[in-house]
């Protein structure tokens, strides 16, 4: 293919991951399922759900909800495009959704303390079962990325 670099990922049978074809597919997948549900959300910011979102934005935080929920919108686009097409630099965004996930979890720890009903989440219990997802969609950004296991491989 004239003068354009071939991945290992793609052309290497033995890739030096360490992982079995069927480990590295089911991180491809859980990265496109992940990058979609962002894309997804994302649009959901910018339209249908974006009062919603706006209840979530803690009050103590400076900005208008608004720009806020606007702003998050587009980056949980960008993030979720990234994390489908990007292949060069896929650990880095691994850690980028990971970092957007840590970001924005003062919103859902608001919207407990101050017993916001918004997104469906509208009794204490609801609320409180979801606190556990935004650590497990942080896991789920640095798994499906492969940005753990490389920073184990370089020792950071």
């Amino acid at each position: 293919m004239g003068g354009m670099a071939r991945t290992p990922e793609l052309t290497d049978p033995t890739p030096s991951d360490g992982l079995s074809r069927t480990s590295r597919i089911g991180r491809r997948v859980g990265r496109i399922v992940l990058g979609a549900s962002l894309v997804s959300a994302g649009i959901g910011h910018l339209s249908f759900a974006r009062m919603d979102f706006q209840a979530q934005v803690p009050r103590w935080q400076p900005l208008d909800p608004d720009v806020v929920v606007v702003a998050s919108g587009l980056v949980e686009i960008a993030l979720g495009s990234a994390l489908i097409l990007s292949r060069q630099h896929r650990t880095t965004v691994g850690w980028v959704a990971a970092a957007f996930f840590a970001a924005v979890y003062p919103g859902n720890i608001s919207q407990v303390v101050n017993r916001i009903d918004s997104l469906g989440l509208d009794s204490d219990l609801k609320r409180w079962i979801r606190m556990p997802l935004q650590p497990a969609l942080i896991a789920w950004a640095l798994w499906s990325t492969g940005a753990w296991q490389a920073a184990r491989r370089t020792g950071s």
